[in-house]
């Protein structure tokens, strides 16, 4: 794939506004799936969560999934939506290899939610107000993978395999408005609005969220207007963007690349394009398609959604803080500065802290923990990921506070923690992990290292105690590290003095 030519960020600023607009999609974690009572469940053997329904035999007919209705209003309210007095589903007609039925059921002019807005804060504390067009409830398609090739693309390959576990999978998307004077924040617009929505869905309690998995993905749409124009560019739409840092870079290459074909005199082409994390570029997918393309018509096989007054105002009564709120709450309860603060909403780790917290933890180990040695483990089990909870990190910060464990000590349990072992208090007991706080065994060390170092122990007495820290040293690798290098330090000292 050629490299697009891309103008410089700034100058295409000088020259062009940037008009955005996002299309997110959630899965929902209900237990079933959106039209049929086929599991809803991550990680399964290929095409072992289906039913007739799933695959669209004939005959067969769809059910709608009351939990989902209930997690798609949530979300509405939520997103500051109203909740409309009935909703219907259609058909979308188009040729999906991994939908079996080749439509999809969604909804089209008449969805659950719509007229909303959403606060979203920027890392330079910029504050813009997102409009929601609407968000709808639909199905998810299946999964291709493309076997062969280079690139795990179709492109290339020698053969493609469909699993069907995930059609059918209930999904709501939220379509924004169109977004205008984001300016040169346009990008960290993206990454910050998209986080927004995850951090909503996690709260509600209604998805995973987990990017990687395919729980939340965004479509981002760019366009370019001259300055000093009133007429709307042509916009490009980025499909399936999975990571908060790949919408960033998605919409950022875009901003590039449409400045450059328009400054050099070409024409934007409305299409769909794909993100490849690997060279942090777009390609071009298919021409977009408009509404009118899909042939949308009622779906026969569904009465329409009229939820309960009632049930509105029952779960608008439970929603959760909202995300802007809580994030400014949470950064002048832990006492954090900004860098510190940004650094855990950027690792996508706030819930855990606040989680590790409310466990008992100090706001600035969870930090530690999480966005370091939690962060390594995780980066180094890939796709397989670590299974730690807060609590687990909170009781670890418990031993460490009581003086059980030291930080060598405390990375060892983590790991052990990680590769599923049990408990840290458990790993402690079972592996021996603690630290030793018998003087008696530590003065032996100390003696004993002080002895065969006479000139260290000459200038400790000298009074040039940065010489300790060789005794120190030798100390704690006989104690294989199960020693408090403080407490050793002030023996060390001690021992040198009465010697």
């Amino acid at each position: 794939m050629a490299q697009a030519k891309l103008m410089d960020y700034d100058k295409a600023l000088e020259l062009f506004e940037p008009v955005l607009g996002f299309e997110v999609h959630v899965e929902l974690s209900t237990k079933t799936k959106m039209f049929s009572a086929a599991p809803n469940n991550f990680g399964s053997e290929p095409n072992t969560n289906i039913t007739p329904t799933c695959l669209g035999l004939p005959g067969s007919l769809p059910v709608v999934n009351e939990e989902a209705v209930r997690y798609s209003i949530s979300l509405g309210l939520a997103l500051g939506c109203e909740i409309a007095e009935s909703s219907s589903f259609a058909r979308k007609n188009y040729f999906y290899p991994d939908l079996a039925k080749n439509y999809q059921i969604s909804q089209y002019d008449e969805p659950i939610a719509l007229n909303g807005n959403v606060e979203v804060e920027l890392p330079n504390g910029r504050i813009i107000n997102v409009d929601i067009e609407r968000a709808h409830m639909e199905e998810d398609a299946g999964k291709l993978t493309h076997v062969g090739g280079s690139t795990g693309r179709i492109q290339g390959a020698e053969y493609s395999l469909v699993d069907y576990n995930r059609a059918g999978v209930p999904l709501v998307e939220i379509v924004t408005r169109m977004i205008e004077g984001a300016e040169h924040d346009a990008p960290e617009l993206a990454k910050a609005y998209v986080a927004t929505i995850r951090d909503i869905v996690i709260a509600l309690g209604i998805s995973d969220a987990k990017m990687e998995r395919g729980n939340l993905r965004c479509d981002a749409n760019v366009s370019l207007r001259p300055r000093g124009s009133d007429k709307l560019g042509t916009r490009t739409e980025t499909k399936n963007v999975n990571s908060l840092r790949s919408v960033e870079r998605a919409v950022r290459y875009e901003i590039q690349r449409q400045a450059q074909i328009l400054a050099d005199g070409g024409t934007i082409i409305q299409e769909t394009r794909h993100w490849h994390e690997d060279t942090g570029a777009t390609s071009a997918g298919r021409p977009k398609s408009d509404a009118d393309d899909y042939r949308y018509f009622p779906e026969p096989d569904l009465l329409p959604v009229v939820p309960d007054p009632a049930l509105i105002e029952e779960l608008r009564a439970v929603l959760p803080e909202k995300p802007a709120e809580r994030r400014r709450r949470l950064k002048a309860e832990w006492g954090f500065t900004d860098l510190e603060f940004q650094d855990v909403v950027n690792s996508g780790l706030l819930n855990e802290v606040s989680e590790t917290v409310a466990a008992g933890a100090s706001a600035q180990a969870a930090r530690k923990w999480w966005t370091g040695e939690i962060a390594r483990l995780s980066n180094a089990a890939g796709e397989e990921g670590i299974d730690i909870t807060p609590a687990q990190v909170a009781q670890l910060q418990q031993l460490v506070d009581e003086g059980t464990l030291n930080d060598r000590l405390a990375r060892q349990v983590l790991e052990a923690v990680a590769a599923g072992e049990g408990s840290p208090r458990d790993i402690v007991e079972a592996k021996g992990l603690a630290v030793v706080s018998d003087d008696g065994a530590l003065i032996a060390a100390i003696d004993e290292a002080l002895s065969a170092q006479p000139d260290v122990l000459e200038k400790i007495k000298d009074g040039k105690v940065q010489a300790a820290g060789a005794v120190i040293g030798a100390v704690m690798k006989a104690m294989q590290g199960k020693a408090d290098a403080a407490r050793v330090r002030e023996l060390v000292l001690e021992r040198a003095e009465a010697l």
